[in-house]
């Protein structure tokens, strides 16, 4: 039975017509196309090729094997050929669900980070309601979900993403936007403008003043944090929002404050614990992680 170098070289030697030829073709040397064609000859037990002025010819009683050997070797170049397009993401897709204050400005970045070794995987983005996310996986609607808080259910594997803060915005011209901090006890002295207390980073931001045993007045409620901030930005109150949000710095009239007391929150990943992820919902994860954890580290700087 021939091998697949025998192959190779057998019809390298049928393109060139020459030894010389097929060692160059290969990127090999002449002597070993000779000893890979002479064990093909004997494992074959014909005489493949007539030589007639320095050139090789197929001989009559091989002609049967050299057509089915061009018919295997077209069908390993169509192999190598798919397995090259899987390894730069043809062939395959990618969905992926994540709450918005994720999938805003950190999953676009991530996704771009992806595209450069994969540019041409398929990505289907779902933004999706944290109380959604559980069907989303489970009925097989994409493969992950970026979450802002950690979800709790039996047929779900969740994994740590990156750590985050709250950061207080306020309108240029504000009282507050000089200031580079502030308090819980100063934000209260202002109307706020605030996602729904059941949100997780909601939540956060209710504790904080209940720990406090402030009293808060909301005068406008939003849901995604991207329209607080162009609330905020008209001045219609001040906010807290996550820093994730922020890391577009595409508010120009916002100024973004530190708070002093504790705000950090953990964003996860969950998947189906049946299902591992794929090599590139891994990829994605790991960009994902990458461009979350950059911006958490880097802060811009004040506008004035």
């Amino acid at each position: 039975m021939l091998t697949l170098r025998q192959i190779e070289v057998i019809r390298a030697i049928m393109v060139t017509g020459t030894v010389g030829g097929a060692a160059r073709l290969l990127n090999v040397s002449s002597p070993g196309v000779s000893r890979v064609m002479k064990h093909a000859e004997t494992s074959v037990g014909v005489k493949l090729f007539s030589r007639k002025g320095g050139r090789y010819s197929p001989t009559p009683q091989a002609n049967a094997i050299f057509s089915q050997i061009n018919g295997v070797y077209d069908k390993i170049e169509d192999l190598q050929f798919v397995i090259s397009r899987i390894q730069r993401g043809a062939e395959t897709e990618l969905k992926i669900g994540s709450v918005p204050s994720i999938a805003n400005i950190m999953v676009p970045r991530a996704i771009a980070d992806l595209r450069k070794a994969l540019p041409n995987l398929l990505i289907e983005v779902d933004i999706l309601k944290i109380e959604d996310a559980a069907d989303y996986l489970l009925l097989g609607k994409g493969e992950l979900v970026a979450l802002s808080y950690k979800l709790d259910h039996a047929m779900l594997a969740i994994e740590p993403l990156a750590r985050g803060r709250l950061k207080c915005i306020v309108p240029e011209g504000h009282p507050l936007a000089r200031r580079t901090r502030v308090t819980t006890d100063e934000i209260v002295k202002y109307p706020l403008i605030g996602v729904d207390p059941n949100d997780p980073y909601g939540k956060i931001m209710a504790g904080l003043f209940a720990s406090h045993a402030l009293h808060y007045e909301v005068t406008i409620r939003a849901r995604f944090g991207s329209t607080v901030c162009e609330l905020v930005s008209h001045g219609l109150g001040i906010a807290i929002v996550d820093e994730f949000t922020l890391a577009a710095d595409q508010w120009p009239r916002l100024r973004v404050l530190d708070i002093a007391e504790p705000t950090v929150f953990q964003t996860y990943i969950a998947h189906r614990k049946d299902v591992p992820l794929s090599s590139h919902g891994a990829r994605f994860v790991t960009a994902l992680r990458g461009q979350m954890e950059t911006a958490a580290r880097s802060r811009p700087p004040r506008k004035k």
